[in-house]
């Protein structure tokens, strides 16, 4: 294959190539594969194996020309990288100068341009000398009560209010009956029978529940309520409705009492055993709480310690990420409080140095992970993806095998599973290498909110 290619610019990272392929070379690919494929083929109204080389170009020549263009834009590419030396950071951009149309039926030369940024050099620090503070916590007994006090309000009984007090409150349950209109007109998933509902659970709409404290069982009510904007469900976004409600029992909550009998309503064999099982999976969170912390700290190291040119079409895309992400979020639930009383200006230039350290730390893990060789198997990326699988189906109700099927059909996945295996094996890895001591702290140090480093706040 003949590949004319010329480097049209060159400034800092960034690399552009122009790449011409005559198209007498992809007409001889084309016709090579046709004579490769016509003996093969059955056509109705053609012997087996005597298929026209001819009848076979009017009919798959554009589909067999569009596969030949895609695997001599991968080869050209690789030779581009390999002749000029080339690491990329990141995946090389194809732009069309050629008319493709024109291309594909074999009238015009495919020429394109690869733009590619270059993995910038620079020298790794010496992790070695690193120091980093590990805090820790054990669970207490007093977080294992606590813990196990929520446990038995969850699982609390409710009993029919009798007496003076039958007027329901805020945390009481009330069993009901109810449909729902818009503009006089029923509306599908809009009616229940026998529907229990905790009063302040926050389990319907906004301003259901509080319509009916203070009634009692017997009561019919007509709910008014607005649907808020951003819904589930499209036909009913920002819509009023009425529903009547039928209140049949209001029932008061009764506290579960710490015993045994707890322990076996949760399928636990005894107290004792209840409380083991929570210290163990508060010592677990508390450990999670602690690596997380860990690992923000060395990335913190990480990120002081490197000083280098960032590729700017990596920074811009991830910058538009978090600046499409920062947007649907306000968009759904408001504007941050730190945020407000900032211009778009302002957080945008906060949002893009938050783009800048993930690109610079993640060349720099890369990198380490490179230096270090550390290999991530694909038996690793396969469990990773049956993992997604079954969160996934969890969420959308699905069959765990139906969504890891579809996640096969996204080429991307594997590498999009594999990315944060490599990272956490990375930073394992340096965890190894740095200087570590533990440091007791208080449970409110441990699981506060960290604030952004240094320098990442408002300008």
């Amino acid at each position: 294959m003949t590949a004319q290619i010329v480097e049209k610019t060159g400034e800092g990272l960034s690399r552009v190539y122009d790449v011409t392929i005559p198209a007498n070379d992809l007409a001889q690919q084309l016709d090579a594969k046709i004579a490769e494929l016509a003996p093969t083929m059955q056509i109705k109204g053609f012997r087996p194996g005597k298929v026209p080389a001819a009848h076979v170009r009017r009919m798959y020549g554009k589909g067999l020309m569009g596969d030949i263009i895609q695997d001599t834009l991968n080869k050209t590419s690789e030779k581009v990288l390999n002749d000029n030396n080339i690491r990329p950071a990141g995946n090389p951009e194809f732009k069309a100068v050629s008319d493709m149309e024109e291309v594909l039926a074999g009238k015009a030369d495919l020429t394109y341009e690869l733009a590619v940024e270059v993995m910038p050099e620079f020298t790794l620090m010496d992790v070695s000398k690193v120091k980093l503070k590990k805090l820790v916590y054990a669970p207490t007994d007093k977080d294992v009560d606590e813990a196990i006090a929520d446990l038995a309000k969850q699982n609390r009984d409710f009993e029919s209010r009798t007496g003076k007090s039958v007027k329901a409150k805020d945390g009481d349950q009330v069993i009901i009956d109810f449909i729902g209109r818009i503009d006089g007109e029923a509306f599908s998933g809009g009616a229940a029978t026998d529907a229990s509902l905790v009063l302040g659970s926050g389990q319907f709409i906004p301003g259901f529940e509080e319509q009916l404290v203070g009634t009692k069982a017997g009561d019919a009510k007509t709910v008014k309520v607005t649907f808020p904007e951003n819904y589930q469900a499209e036909n009913l976004k920002g819509k009023d409705a009425e529903f009547e409600v039928t209140v049949k029992d209001v029932k008061a909550p009764v506290d579960r009492v710490v015993d045994d009998t707890l322990a076996t309503a949760l399928g636990i064999e005894s107290l004792d055993k209840l409380k083991e099982l929570i210290r163990e999976n508060l010592a677990q969170q508390y450990e999670q709480s602690s690596n997380f912390k860990l690992k923000r700290a060395l990335l913190d190291e990480l990120d002081a310690g490197h000083a280098f040119d960032l590729p700017q079409r990596m920074v811009d895309g991830e910058f538009e990420g978090i600046w499409r992400q920062v947007l649907e979020d306000e968009a759904r639930e408001g504007r941050d409080e730190e945020d407000k009383g900032k211009t778009e200006d302002q957080l945008k230039a906060e949002y893009r140095k938050i783009a800048e350290r993930r690109v610079r730390l993640g060349l720099v893990l890369a990198e380490m992970g490179r230096d270090k060789g550390v290999q991530v198997t694909d038996q690793e990326v396969n469990q990773a993806m049956q993992n997604d699988a079954m969160n996934m189906a969890r969420q959308y109700g699905m069959q765990p095998q139906e969504v890891y099927d579809l996640l096969l059909k996204n080429p991307d996945y594997p590498s999009q599973a594999r990315a944060p295996i490599f990272e956490q094996k990375v930073v394992e890895l340096l965890f190894g290498l740095a200087s570590v001591t533990d440091k007791k702290v208080s449970k409110e140090e441990l699981l506060k909110d960290d604030d952004l480093p240094a320098g990442y706040g408002a300008q």
